[in-house]
Order: C-alpha cells, then sequence, then structure tokens
C-alpha cells in the first residue's frame, strides 16, 4: 500500500516488511495447523487467507484511507483473536503483525491502543480456548504480552528518532530555503551591478565621447570663427553630425531598454555588425583625422572576425582615439589591425606626451580592459612621460 507523498525509500521499506510479515506471521501458523482436524485447520486457513488478502486490497477500495486502513487493523486485531482461539495462541502472528499498528494507526498513542487491543485478542483468544480447564496463562500468552511490551518500547523509540530525524530535516530545508533565497538575492544584485556597469560603458564609449567631441570642436571653432570661416564651417558642420548620432544613440538606448546588441547603437555600430571591420575603422579615422587636424597612419586590411569581435575592436578604437584627443597632445597618430593564428590584433599609437601607466585607473581604459575580458581578450598599455603611448588590444579567435 503507497500513502500519497511517501518517498521512495520508504515504500520500499515497506514492501519488504509486507514479505516478511507473511513469511514469518502468516506462513507459520499455517504450517502449525496443517496436522490439526478440519474443524481447526480450515477456520484458521480462512483467517489467515482474509488477512493476507485485506492487506492490499483494502488500500484498492475507494473511499477515505484513514478509514480503510483503520478497518484493516480492526480486521487484523479481530483475526489474532480468531487465531489465537482456534490454535491456543497466536504470539508470533501478533509480533510479527505489531509494526503494522505503528506504521497504520497515525500516532503513537493509537498504535499503543491498537497493539494493545490486538496483544489482548490473542491473550483472550488462548483463555478462551482454555477455559474449561482453569490453568495459569499458557507460554504462549506470556510471549504475546512480551512481545507487545517489546513492540511498545521499541515503538516510542523509533517515533522519537524519526521525529528528530524530520525535525533536522526540516531545519535543513529551512535552511536550505534560506540559502537559495540569499543566493538569489546576490545573483540580483550582482546582475543588476553587471548591468549599471555595462550600460555605464556603453553610454562612456557613445553619448560621453560624443559629447567630448562636440565640446572639442565647439572651442576650435569659436576660436577660428573670424580668422578661419572655412574651418569653422566644417566643425560646426561636424558638431551638427556629432549632435545627431548622440540623438539617435540616446533614442535607441532609451526604447530599448539598455539592450546593447548591434541593432540597439548608433550608425558607426550598425555599420560594423553588417559590414567589414577595416571599412569602419577607416571612415572614423577619417573623422577623427577631419575634426583634430592630426596626422593619421593606418594600417587596416580586411580582416574577417564576428560581429562580435568587430564591434569590441570598434569601441578600443574610438576610445583611444578619444584619448589623444583629450590627453595626448600628439601630431601622430597610428593605428594597425592585424589578424594572427591565434587572434586580431589592434594596435594604436600616438607621439604624445605620455603617462605613467602604474598611476592611471581612468574609467575608459578600464572599460576597454572589461569588455575585452569578456571575449577572452586583454589589453597592453605601453606609455612613459615624454614617449607617447601604444595601446594593444589582443582578442582570441573564435568558433
Amino acid at each position: 500500500m503507497v500513502q500519497p507523498g511517501e518517498r521512495p525509500q520508504v515504500r520500499a521499506l515497506r514492501r519488504w516488511y509486507a514479505a516478511a510479515w507473511i513469511v514469518f506471521g502468516l506462513v507459520p501458523p499455517a504450517l502449525a495447523v496443517a496436522d490439526q482436524p478440519d474443524s481447526t485447520r480450515a477456520p484458521t486457513l480462512a483467517l489467515l487467507s482474509v488477512l493476507g488478502l485485506c492487506y492490499p486490497i483494502t488500500e484498492t477500495f475507494p473511499g477515505n484511507p484513514v478509514v480503510r486502513r483503520n478497518t484493516f487493523l480492526g480486521v487484523l486485531i479481530a483475526g489474532i483473536g480468531g487465531v489465537s482461539f482456534l490454535m491456543g495462541g497466536a504470539a508470533s502472528l501478533l509480533i510479527a503483525s505489531l509494526p503494522h499498528f505503528w506504521i497504520f494507526a497515525g500516532s503513537p498513542r493509537r498504535a499503543v491502543l491498537l497493539s494493545g487491543a490486538a496483544a489482548a485478542a490473542a491473550v483472550a483468544g488462548d483463555a478462551v480456548r482454555h477455559a474449561p480447564d482453569v490453568e495459569p496463562p499458557t507460554g504462549n500468552s506470556v510471549a504475546a504480552l512480551i512481545g507487545y511490551a517489546a513492540g511498545v518500547l521499541l515503538g516510542l523509540w523509533m517515533h522519537r528518532v524519526v521525529g528528530q530525524q524530520d525535525e533536522r530535516a526540516r531545519l535543513l530545508e529551512a535552511d536550505l530555503a534560506d540559502a537559495e533565497r540569499r543566493l538569489a538575492e546576490a545573483q540580483r544584485r550582482q546582475g543588476a551591478t553587471a548591468e549599471r556597469e555595462r550600460i555605464a560603458r556603453e553610454i562612456h564609449d557613445t553619448l560621453a565621447q560624443g559629447f567630448a567631441s562636440i565640446v572639442v570642436l565647439a572651442e576650435a571653432a569659436r576660436t577660428g570663427l573670424r580668422s578661419d570661416p572655412d574651418l569653422t564651417g566644417r566643425q560646426l558642420l561636424s558638431i551638427e553630425q556629432t549632435a545627431r548620432e548622440n540623438l539617435a544613440e540616446a533614442r535607441v538606448l532609451v526604447s530599448s531598454g539598455a539592450q546593447f546588441g548591434p541593432e540597439a547603437h548608433g550608425s558607426d555600430t550598425r555599420d560594423v555588425a553588417s559590414a567589414s571591420i577595416a571599412r569602419t575603422l577607416r571612415r572614423a579615422l577619417d573623422r577623427f583625422a577631419e575634426d583634430t587636424g592630426l596626422t593619421v597612419h593606418a594600417e587596416l586590411p580586411d580582416v574577417e572576425c564576428d560581429q562580435t569581435t568587430r564591434i569590441a575592436l570598434l569601441r578600443c578604437t574610438q576610445e583611444s582615439l578619444a584619448n589623444v584627443r583629450k590627453h595626448a597632445g600628439a601630431s601622430t597618430v597610428g593605428v594597425v589591425l592585424e589578424r594572427h593564428p591565434h587572434g586580431v590584433e589592434l594596435e594604436v599609437t600616438d607621439d604624445g606626451r605620455g603617462f605613467t601607466v602604474a598611476g592611471s585607473h581612468g574609467f575608459g581604459l578600464d572599460g576597454m580592459r572589461r569588455r575585452l575580458a569578456e571575449l577572452g581578450g586583454e589589453l597592453t598599455v605601453t606609455s612613459s612621460p615624454g614617449e607617447g603611448t601604444r595601446i594593444l588590444a589582443m582578442i582570441p579567435a573564435r568558433a
């Protein structure tokens, strides 16, 4: 009989007990009564058969399972009393049947009472059979009482052990649930932090760089407004173009909920998602040279790489050029793109004032390092005061 929610181990253990009950509880009385007269043998075998069949059949009947199990225990008590009356004792059947009461009674108190009723039935059956002969209790009755007492002690002890195990299991489940809750909260916080960092990096690499370019161009245009109107006009046109691109970036970022795929960026990123990296980098360099007036030397072969790598190379180039514009004071910039068996390398150099790498912790450089690290790559920065700067971005080959 299978109880709802019963664990497989408990179910298997109950099946083993059912087999042991049949072998050690029902079979010995059946063998013992084999040589008895028909008036004893037939009713005894009938009672044993009823008990054997009632065990599995009772659980299959429709209705309340509690009622079915109580019915089985009532039949078991009556059967033990009947076998005891017919055979002059049923100690072995009683002792073998005691676990049934602890399994189906529902509580230790009911198990003690019902198993006590079964022991009383065994003793009463034996006493009624020997009623004409006034004798002291037979050995079978004594064995039944001793077995009942031992069964009560063992049952109470087992109930206490199982209760302690259940309490430990409940505490462990509570601890596990709390640990899962805290882990989920930590993962949520970690995810939120990572998302904020990603958003900050994307804004820095797009909107912030565009605004910085606008500021520099506006300052230059104001200075040359009277002395070089043509140059000022070109600078104003560049400001307008950069502002339009920044506006498009801002609209996309707001409407997409920071879904920073290739479709959620401005024109440079959308182009590099569908075009070659060399052509996109060339366009960015041409515009940089036009805005700043610096000399740019570029070696940009048509390198094949996946979309994620192309976007990372574009962002590293934009950040490096922005640093040259803001900090380097350089006159010449060199950009070299190469494909190697181990991956793709992008080198950006300038002849500017340089800086001390160990003391530099700019957001742009850190953002490039994190972006490359996400792809398994690395960023190498080589510079010293007065010696210019070399930025080397390496992205390993991706399957």
